[in-house]
């Protein structure tokens, strides 16, 4: 989030603007670091609601403040279908892996588990798969030898950080030619 944040401000995702950000954690570190850059925040806790209930309110909150794209980081709960319809093909995720391998937690895990010699990132559309969404745009990361899952997740942190700017612009692109 706070990459995106910074690529919009410095124009490498040109003529977008971050109208929100929202987590379901209240105490999230996100929305504190995303208040202190000005941007405006909404916690939306889980807790008490049913899924549909939750959705809703992030749904309401979404068209309240006029959301045209919505770029997850970090949420990891699948999404209804009625939330995908409201947003289709405008919700984008990003994945530590080339899916469609690894999708799923622990992708780098599963990627070393496996005997991999490639890993990287993956930006996609968010469909009602996990992580099966048309794809984006890809970095490949090579695995060395030596990784391990905290060595080889650093090393696709840094592309992920690079690719996630880099496809919401080429989708926004995309939409206005």
């Amino acid at each position: 989030m706070l990459t995106l944040a910074e690529a919009v401000r410095d124009g490498r995702v040109p003529n977008a603007q971050i109208a929100l950000v929202v987590s379901d954690k209240p105490a999230a570190a996100g929305l504190e670091r995303a208040r202190e850059q000005g941007l405006k925040t909404i916690a939306i806790p889980r807790q008490g609601q049913t899924r549909q209930e939750h959705e809703r309110e992030i749904l309401a909150a979404l068209r309240e403040h006029e959301i045209d794209l919505v770029c997850l980081a970090g949420y990891m709960r699948v999404l209804s279908g009625e939330f995908l319809n409201a947003f289709s093909r405008r919700i984008l995720n990003i994945h530590p892996s080339l899916l469609p391998l690894f999708p799923g937690l622990d992708a780098q895990k599963q990627a070393l588990d496996n005997g991999a010699s490639l890993s990287g990132c993956t930006v996609h559309y968010v469909d009602e798969t996990l992580d099966g969404g048309p794809i984006i745009a890809q970095r490949v990361v090579a695995i060395r030898d030596d990784d391990t899952v905290a060595s080889l997740s650093a090393r696709i942190l840094v592309e992920e950080h690079l690719l996630y700017p880099e496809a919401v612009a080429k989708v926004l692109s995309d939409r206005k030619g």
